[in-house]
């Protein structure tokens, strides 16, 4: 219990204050999420990408590795989703809502940081691959899902290609494989931007979590957050030690696949008007039960 609560302390609670204050920022002072969501997305997130990979150890087919889980948890989850939709009965918006739900996890503004502060920056490295990998599966897999077959695929690449962080991968790759020295001139100002897109992200969350409603489907919620945070954990076990994953790689991947719902599937099922109230809420209570799940999951990842 002892050893629960250091965890806790150290590792999640800090994560919940800085979103404590982003959601003050939205409930008193009427702060504006969109815009500084837009620049973390833009300019602080793909700064942090470049700078992890290219200070980072990690070789060329762990990056496969991470990014072939990042597509099997996703895969497998949906899998699993779409049955128990069946069982449910959903109509066609809440199948969207609910697979949108279960299949994308927020390994952006609370996923990175849990990684950085349980398992240090080498797992962070690690995560940041998973988040990317994921990042395109949401832009692509999420906008399909979301949209119901009304976008074409031409729009889904678009979409891909509107990740910035994907140029940031692009970058950091070319400047690996080159063996070319960044001046520090341009490392400096990448560097102090990357630095502070994790606390700007958690601020971010706290925000958005602002917004949550009550829940209009308890039942259906109450079965999305458990698969989001029982299941999908052991599915990433299962499937690091498939692939073969050890030491900080196999704690990034599972700690990311582990995180509650993706704030950004609030966006989508807003944008395409599929149970919005219902993804809000599977959000913001997935967020606050985390704790719960993710303390004891650290401590197992850590043995």
């Amino acid at each position: 219990m002892t050893l629960l609560v250091s965890i806790f302390a150290s590792d999640i609670l800090p994560i919940f204050l800085i979103a404590g204050v982003g959601f003050l920022l939205a409930r008193w002072l009427d702060g504006g999420v969109k815009t500084l969501a837009h620049f973390v997305f833009y300019a602080l997130v793909p700064c942090l990408v470049f700078k992890l990979l290219v200070a980072s150890t990690i070789s060329r087919p762990q990056v496969g590795r991470m990014a072939e889980l990042a597509v099997l948890v996703t895969g497998l989850m949906g899998l699993l989703a779409l049955v128990v939709a069946m069982a449910l009965r959903l109509s066609r918006a809440e199948l969207s809502a609910f697979l949108l739900v279960v299949m994308f996890s927020n390994g952006g503004n609370y996923g990175l940081p849990v990684a950085l502060f349980a398992f240090g920056t080498e797992a962070l490295s690690h995560a940041t691959v998973y988040f990317v990998a994921s990042s395109m599966l949401t832009n692509t897999v999420g906008v399909f899902l979301a949209a119901a077959g009304r976008r074409s695929a031409t729009q889904a690449v678009r979409g891909i290609a509107g990740v910035p962080a994907i140029y940031g991968v692009a970058a950091a790759l070319l400047v690996l494989a080159s063996g070319i020295s960044v001046p520090i001139a341009v490392m400096r100002p990448i560097g102090l931007l990357g630095d502070a897109a994790l606390p700007m992200m958690v601020l971010v969350l706290g925000m958005q979590l602002e917004r949550a409603r009550v829940a209009e489907r308890p039942t259906v919620v109450a079965v999305a957050v458990g698969l989001s945070l029982i299941v999908a954990p052991i599915v990433a076990l299962g499937l690091s030690s498939f692939l073969g994953l050890s030491g900080a790689a196999r704690q990034a991947g599972v700690i990311l696949a582990s995180m509650p719902v993706a704030v950004v599937t609030t966006i989508l099922a807003l944008e395409f008007d599929v149970a919005p109230a219902f993804v809000t809420n599977a959000v913001f209570i997935s967020t606050l039960l985390s704790p719960l799940t993710l303390t004891p999951l650290i401590a197992y990842l850590r043995r």
